[in-house]
This record gives structure tokens, C-alpha cells and sequence, in this order.
């Protein structure tokens, strides 16, 4: 319940026709001003259908282990409220289940003995099976009155079936939870990801993409321990930042955190590089780039993480906005080394710039607009109507909120440029312009979409934003960036440093080539590949199947040594096959006396029966092979 007061929340629940402070209540009887999102999912299973659905598309689009209640009354405005419906979802959803129950030993073991008093006949009872029937009976009812006492339950919602029931589950998890106890999981922490070799292969492929795109456009990789100050992050996004953040106190009482970005850690380390007059004693521009693991703490769905790679490109100490320009052509670089088109993905082009522009000729004060970019940028999720109430909220004229959605809507820059005409000043809009000329002259004008509704929440970009998506609309956005001239100040740079960047994840990326259907051929790249298998005859040639493993390596082969001698032939075949080798190498008896070895290739398609290989002198080994593959 995110309303700036109560009186906030009793208008608008007045207005939806429910009994405000009822609900209020029943909602949030702590008063946190915030509804858990478990919480609130299972309240919308038990919903009335229709209500149900709203629950159900507002819980999708949110975000975060809470639900801020604004936006959901929101969501819910002008639709048909079941007040009767929602006070008996509230009472489910808050009705102890019989998983919930929770029963002690001393009960469990009474109920045991009380289970032991007499056991039920198979026909009519005797009578002193039906005397010792009657006790347990009599029993059992004062025994489940007593529990029911304890946890305070009625025996109206909770009979003795029920009860027993709840008694029996309860033993049933209790074994399960010592068992599981006894074990080790075998899966890793909830969001993050094992990297087997066959998966380790595919992620050092992308990234081998990544890495060449980068030094293409002459830009230097760096790095930093995934250890960071905790204040980087509170300066930047402010303190509610930390909900997202794996933050601790370690052992010396600093307050540290697994980065969830990179690019503080860019700005403290080109602070570093700076003198006492804030001059960067390096060569400028800076082009840096790096692709760190990002930790934050989010729910986990299809393209999101909570530990994933970012390849970040930053360009510092160029104002203009060849900088972008550049950051973009990589960026469009690097699909093509992929095989994804202009067809596939679009970059959305916009300016904060401009916003800036718009928003403060509509008569909303400079301190409010990263606020208002905050809201902004909800637009696609929310739709124009809840962002004018979120906007009305932070004190801004319905009319000037009009023209802000008015610019968002614009579809070309010279739309753009036409409703900004005598309004503001006009360097962004030409900025802009420039911007996609240039893309025209470098080859990637194709990708490029001028969407004035992108702003990028973050409050400090400055200038052109970006975000890249793919065009069936199907994963959230690949990438973003824009930027931030004004992020050294905020940590305590003298003057302002023009910065511009973007972040690339690695997991939406992953899906959008299985979309595309081009995993597979990344598979096949990826294939385990080694350069010979090399098979000894038997055990007392093993000695002499490694020195020729040693030579071959110093000839500089990657070369897999079988660790036994196989009885038969086709074995050894078998698995140089399937190790992907492109040779195998045999070392037999009547060979090696000859100081010689069998070399055959496994990539010409022939049996080992049809071909039995080439005979080859240890002393030309090497030099013939390298002649060979460099064929």
C-alpha cells in the first residue's frame, strides 16, 4: 500500500465503490505500506474470474518480491469491484492450511499411541474389540480437542478428518524433510546456472565474439574484483537499491556487495586516473570494455537471472555523439558475427536530451525529472492512463502531462522536431538527426528505430538512449545504454566527464538465438574438438604412446591420451571419434621397433577396416602433421 498517506488510499478505494478502511485493513494489518507478492498471488487465485484475470495480468508485469498497491488499484480502476469476492479471497489466502500445521513431538507421539490402542476389524467386532474401539474414539476426540485448543482452530473449519489428515501430512513432511536434510542438494543456488563443458563451450564462444567486436573498434578490456563498495551502488540508484543487492558486512565492518553492474567500478577506476585539477592523465578517449558477472537479487523468469555476464563498452571524454555512434555500430557489429540481422532486432533511438526539453516547457521543475523519467518509462507496461495518475500523484498538472505523452508518441524525429518547434531548444533533436545520418554512412542505418517513449529509467543518463529488442517481441530488451555525463560528479569528480556506454546480457542473447534457430549451428561450432587421440597397442606400449603424446604437444597439437589400452581396435576408433578428434594415432608392436606409429585421419569418411592409415617415422612425425593441417 504505497499511497503517500491513508487518506490517499481511502479516496481511491471510496471511488472504486469498496469499503476502504476494511480492506485497508485486511490487506495490510502490519500498516508496511507494502503487500507481499506471494501474498498477493495466492489472494488472486481466489478471486471471483474476471478479478482474477486483472490480479493475474497486473502480478505478470510487476516486478520485485512486493506489489505496490497504487499501481494495482490502478490497474483496477473503472472495472467492476466484488467487494464480497475480495473479503473471502483475503480470508482463504490468510486460512491456515493443513501443510501449515505444525505439531510436536509429544503430540506426534501421543497420536501414535492413541493409533495403537486398537487396531479396526476386518468383520463385526468382538466385544472387546469394540470396548477398546469406544476408548480410542473417546481418546482420539479429547486429544484432537486439545490441538485444536493450542493452534486455535475451530472444530467447525477443522474436524477430526481434517485434523488427522493435517497429523498425517505432517509426519509424511517431517520424513521428507529429514531425508532431505541427510542430502546435498545437487542443483545450484535459485537463479544461477552450472556451466558444463558442452554449456561452458557455447558461453566462451559468445563471448569470444564479444571480445573480438571489441578490440575491432580498438577498445582495451579491464576488469575489477566482483567484491564492491556498497555506497557506489546507494549513490547511484539510492538506497532501495539494496534490496536488489547481495550486500553484507564482512569481517573488517565494510559495508560490500557483489557488483550488480559494472559501470560504478568504470567511474571509480577513471577517477583514479585523474589529477588534482580533474584532468584523466591517460590518452583520451578512453575505450574500455569487459564482460563481469552481474549479481542481483530479482525474480527469476525466461532471460533474467540473478548472476549473469554483462559485456559492457564504455567510451569516456568524447562529448559528441560520434561516441554513440560508435558504441552502436559495435553493437550491430557484433549481431552480424552472429547471424542476426536488422530483420531480427531493433535498436529504439531517443534522448533525454529532448525529454529534459519537453518536460520542463510543460512546467514540471528540473529536481522532479528523474521521477518523472522513472514513470515514463513504465509506459509500455502500464499504458498512458496509469501513467498520468502516477504522474498527477508527483504534482504534475494533467495538462502537462498531456504534452509530455503528446512527444512520446511522435513516430519520426520530425515529428518530433514539429512538436518542439519554438518550445525548446532544438540541439538534441539535430543531435539525433545526426545520429542516424551517420548510421547511414557506417551501414547499420537498418537497425535503428526512433522510439520517443524509450527513456531508460536510470536517472543518470544525459543525452541518447538505447535499447535493443528483438522484433517479434517476444524476450525482454538484449541491451541498453545511452549516456551519463554527469555520473564522475556524483562521485566526486571536479567537473563533469562526457561518458557514454551500454550493458549486453548474456542470457536474453542465449534465447534469441534458440528463437532465431540458430543454436544449433552454434552447437556444431562448438563441437569437442582435439587434434589426435593417441591409443597404445597395449599396456607395455603406454610408456611409449605418451612420449609420442609429449611430442605431438610440443609441435604445439592439442592431443588426448588414452588412459588404457583397449582390446580391440574399433574401441580406440570409437572414442577418438566421439572425442572429435580429427587423428588418432596407433602405437603397435611391429611400428614402434621400426620407430614408426599409424597415423589415421577420422574425417575423410572411411572405416578403419578400409583404411588402415599411413605409417609415419617418429623423426618426420610433427613436421609432416603440421604440414597437414595447414593444408
Amino acid at each position: 500500500l504505497a499511497f503517500a498517506t491513508r487518506r490517499q488510499l481511502t479516496s481511491e478505494l471510496a471511488r472504486m465503490g469498496a469499503d476502504a478502511s476494511k480492506i485497508s485493513d485486511a490487506l495490510d494489518k502490519g500498516k508496511t505500506g507494502k503487500l507481499d507478492r506471494k501474498k498477493a498471488s495466492e489472494i488472486a487465485k481466489n478471486l471471483p474470474k474476471k478479478m482474477a484475470a486483472y490480479a493475474d495480468a497486473f502480478l505478470g508485469e510487476a516486478k520485485g518480491d512486493t506489489v505496490d498497491m497504487k499501481s494495482l488499484f490502478a490497474h483496477f480502476e473503472g472495472k467492476k469491484i466484488d467487494q464480497r469476492g475480495i473479503f473471502q479471497a483475503i480470508k482463504k489466502a490468510n486460512a491456515p492450511k493443513a501443510a501449515s500445521l505444525v505439531f510436536t513431538d509429544e503430540e506426534l507421539k501421543k497420536a501414535a499411541g492413541i493409533d495403537a490402542m486398537a487396531e479396526k476389524p476386518r468383520g463385526r467386532p468382538t466385544p472387546e474389540q469394540a470396548e477398546a474401539l469406544k476408548k480410542q474414539k473417546v481418546a482420539k476426540g479429547k486429544f484432537l480437542d486439545e490441538c485444536r485448543a493450542r493452534l486455535g482452530l475451530s472444530k467447525k473449519d477443522w474436524s477430526d478428518k481434517k485434523m488427522t489428515k493435517a497429523i498425517e501430512e505432517f509426519k509424511k513432511s517431517s520424513a521428507e524433510a529429514e531425508k532431505k536434510k541427510a542430502m546435498i542438494s545437487l542443483e545450484p543456488p535459485s537463479g544461477t546456472r552450472d556451466f558444463f563443458p558442452k554449456e561452458y563451450a557455447v558461453q566462451k564462444w559468445l563471448f569470444q565474439k564479444m571480445k573480438e567486436t571489441a578490440k575491432a573498434f580498438s577498445f582495451q578490456e579491464y576488469d575489477a574484483p566482483v567484491l564492491e563498495h556498497a555506497e557506489l551502488y546507494k549513490r547511484k540508484a539510492g538506497e532501495e537499491i539494496t534490496a536488489q543487492m547481495y550486500n553484507f558486512i564482512d569481517k573488517e565492518g565494510a559495508e560490500v556487495t557483489l557488483r550488480p553492474e559494472m559501470t560504478p567500478t568504470l567511474a571509480r577506476m577513471v577517477m583514479q586516473k585523474m589529477d588534482e585539477r580533474g584532468e584523466i592523465r591517460e590518452l583520451l578517449p578512453l575505450k574500455w570494455f569487459s564482460i563481469p558477472q552481474c549479481w542481483r537479487f530479482e525474480t527469476v523468469q525466461r532471460g533474467r537471472k540473478r548472476e549473469h555476464y554483462q559485456w559492457n563498452m564504455d567510451i569516456v571524454g568524447v562529448p559528441g555523439v560520434t561516441a554513440e555512434l560508435e558504441l552502436l555500430a559495435a553493437v550491430t557489429t557484433f549481431f552480424k558475427s552472429i547471424g542476426i540481422t536488422g530483420k531480427d532486432v531493433g535498436i529504439k533511438i531517443n534522448s533525454r536530451k529532448v525529454l529534459g526539453a519537453i518536460v520542463e516547457a510543460a512546467g514540471v521543475p528540473k529536481e522532479m525529472f528523474a521521477p518523472v523519467c522513472v514513470i515514463i518509462d513504465k509506459l509500455d507496461k502500464i499504458g498512458p492512463e496509469c501513467v498520468t495518475a502516477e504522474l498527477t500523484e508527483k504534482k504534475v498538472p494533467v495538462e502537462s502531462s498531456k504534452m509530455i505523452l503528446r512527444a512520446m508518441e511522435c513516430k519520426s524525429i520530425e515529428e518530433l522536431a514539429e512538436l518542439c518547434k519554438g518550445k525548446v531548444d532544438m540541439t538534441a533533436v539535430d543531435e539525433m538527426k545526426t545520429l542516424f545520418a551517420y548510421a547511414k554512412d557506417y551501414g547499420f542505418a537498418d537497425f535503428l528505430i526512433f522510439d520517443a517513449s524509450v527513456v531508460r529509467g536510470l536517472a543518470y543518463y544525459t543525452g541518447i538512449v538505447f535499447e535493443c529488442f528483438d522484433r517479434q517481441k517476444k524476450l525482454r530488451a538484449i541491451c541498453g545504454g545511452g549516456r551519463y555525463d554527469r555520473l564522475l560528479s556524483l562521485y566526486g569528480s571536479q567537473k563533469e566527464v562526457p561518458c557514454c556506454g551500454f550493458g549486453f546480457g548474456d542470457c536474453v542473447i542465449m534465447e534469441l538465438l534458440k528463437e532465431l534457430k540458430l543454436m544449433d549451428k552454434v552447437l556444431e561450432e562448438c563441437k569437442r574438438k582435439v587434434d589426435f587421440v593417441v591409443a597404445p597397442f597395449n599396456a607395455e606400449l603406454f610408456g611409449a604412446a605418451c612420449s609420442v603424446a609429449a611430442m605431438l604437444r610440443s609441435g604445439g597439437f592439442t592431443v588426448d591420451m588414452m588412459q588404457k589400452a583397449e582390446k580391440k581396435v574399433r574401441n580406440a576408433f570409437s572414442y577418438a571419434d566421439r572425442a572429435g578428434a580429427t587423428y588418432i594415432v596407433l602405437v603397435a608392436p611391429s611400428e614402434w621397433e621400426k620407430k614408426a606409429v599409424t597415423v589415421k585421419s577420422l574425417r575423410t569418411g572411411g572405416r578403419e577396416d578400409e583404411d588402415r592409415g599411413e605409417e609415419i617415422a617418429l623423426a618426420d612425425l610433427v613436421a609432416k602433421m603440421q604440414k597437414a593441417f595447414s593444408r
